[in-house]
């Protein structure tokens, strides 16, 4: 039987400007001129000062929450002869709106800039020398598929049946497996080496097989890593002595010649990278004992809204004929103002958070940026930079994990400079960075023959005054991307 009620809920909804807010805030400054050029591009409505010629003095409008701004748009709603396009125009004041922020804005329009290399498209490379081979046009899509179907790393993991379907339902080619796999065999003569490899083995051996074959270096290689790639990977080297008859010389040799291969061809592809700059959010001086924080001026555009288009919208005004059609020219200038409207603000507020809560870590870390040195690095989590600027701990964390600030001692990540705290044997509490630093530091030193042991490493601690548990030793050297004991040891 059917049965009506009635429930009454509260439910939470991100308004447009928020989610617009929130989208904007996450983007790097490296990105944020190609997101302004879209919005530009998208919304007449919008200018950037920088690259108009103003011939009169701008006005501008007054900074305000996005939040105040709730355009009602009920009267889209009502029939013709109720529409007034005063409704409209009482809403909003839309005198000359700008977005010039020059406060805390950072003089300096040329920073050191920092490299760093990012991956172009492996699979282009790839496609590329297929395109220079003399292949029948059959042979030709099959290369095709196969490389589209390989991952990240440069492997093959779908079984050759799999591609051969494909082939046939996507692609309307009629393969045989056995045709599938010749023309596998073909692209894992490309470069990178090791490249269409189905496991790591395969890969290994890929690479192996095109060096000299007559080296017996690399022929004891091949063995270790076709019969005993098990044993090798856990380091089981007196096994390898033993099976294959070498003294600790050879083996030596065969181990480092199967350490300069590349487990994974697509990831570090060298010949497909290409420099780009990573552009710091904030600069940090140090003035005889006071630091100064700077956003970076390319978070500051100077935004505003066109005057072309509010001149139009005051011209319906006037208007003595209000038909169907000016009421649609009407809602379309009205959204495009609007939309230039909250852009402006959740830039604005964009630039005021990133500076609220880079000034937050500052302040908290203010010996370590007069410093440098890690070990002035207090305990900080993200709800001790929420609690101090009033602000979301998913606000926080969007800013420390996509922002860098620049220092006189380097480029940094902001989430470098959260982490939780250590109480040592006198009770102080202390960062456990300086931690993971002690065991770096400790791990770097170690005989390479005999590593030391998490066990080890937690006596260590425990000497110098950091009562932690074993598998919290394990866990930041996890962290650290440190391997166990075993697989640090060498010959």
């Amino acid at each position: 039987m059917l049965k009506q009620n009635l429930q009454q809920k509260l439910l939470q909804k991100l308004s447009p400007q928020q989610i617009q807010f929130i989208k904007l805030l996450q983007v790097p400054t490296v990105s944020l001129d190609t997101r302004i050029k879209e919005e530009l591009e998208e919304n007449p409505a919008l200018e950037d000062l920088s690259l108009t010629n103003l011939n009169e003095p701008e006005e501008q409008y007054p900074d305000r929450d996005p939040d105040e701004d709730n355009y009602n748009n009920d009267e889209e709603k009502g029939e013709m002869d109720e529409f007034n396009i005063d409704d409209y125009l009482q809403e909003d004041n839309v005198n000359d709106y700008g977005s010039r922020y020059d406060q805390n804005g950072d003089d300096e329009d040329e920073r050191k800039e920092i490299p760093i290399a990012v991956q172009s498209s492996f699979f282009e490379s790839l496609q590329a020398q297929l395109d220079l081979l003399p292949l029948s046009d059959k042979d030709f899509m099959i290369g095709k598929q196969i490389i589209g179907s390989l991952d990240d790393d440069g492997y093959l993991r779908r079984p050759i049946m799999s591609l051969t379907d494909d082939l046939a339902f996507s692609q309307n080619v009629l393969a045989e497996d056995d045709e599938v796999e010749e023309m596998l065999k073909v692209i894992q003569g490309f470069d990178p080496p090791g490249v269409g490899a189905r496991s790591l083995q395969e890969c290994l051996l890929i690479q192996l097989r095109k060096k000299d074959a007559n080296d017996p270096i690399i022929k004891k290689a091949i063995q270790v890593v076709e019969h005993y790639l098990d044993e090798f990977t856990r380091k089981h080297y007196d096994k390898l002595e033993k099976s294959l008859n070498m003294n600790s010389v050879e083996l030596r040799a065969v181990v480092n010649e199967i350490l300069k291969l590349n487990p994974k061809p697509g990831d570090s592809n060298e010949i497909n990278t290409k420099q780009m700059q990573v552009i710091p959010d904030f600069h940090i001086t140090n003035n005889d004992g006071v630091l100064i924080l700077t956003l970076n001026s390319k978070n500051a555009p100077e935004l505003r809204v066109s005057r072309s288009y509010q001149e139009m919208f005051q011209h319906y005004d006037k208007a003595s004929q209000k038909d169907k059609k000016l009421k649609e020219a009407v809602q379309f200038v009205k959204q495009k103002l609007d939309s230039a409207k909250w852009f402006i603000d959740a830039i604005k507020q964009r630039q005021q958070t990133l500076l609220k809560t880079m000034n937050a870590i500052m302040q908290y870390q203010y010996e370590f940026f007069l410093t440098g040195d890690d070990k002035n690095l207090k305990p900080m989590i993200l709800k001790d930079i929420a609690d101090r600027i009033g602000m979301d701990i998913s606000t926080v964390s969007r800013v420390a994990n996509s922002k860098y600030v620049q220092t006189e001692f380097g480029t940094f990540l902001l989430k470098s400079f959260f982490s939780e705290a250590i109480q040592t044997e006198s009770g102080e509490e202390v960062s456990n960075k300086e931690v993971k630093k002690i065991l770096e530091e400790h791990i770097g030193k170690e005989d390479k023959r005999h590593p030391l042991a998490d066990e080890k490493l937690t006596e260590i601690l425990k000497d110098a005054g950091y009562n932690i548990a074993r598998r919290t030793v394990a866990k930041y050297r996890e962290q650290m991307n440190i391997p166990v004991a075993r697989l640090r040891k060498e010959l």
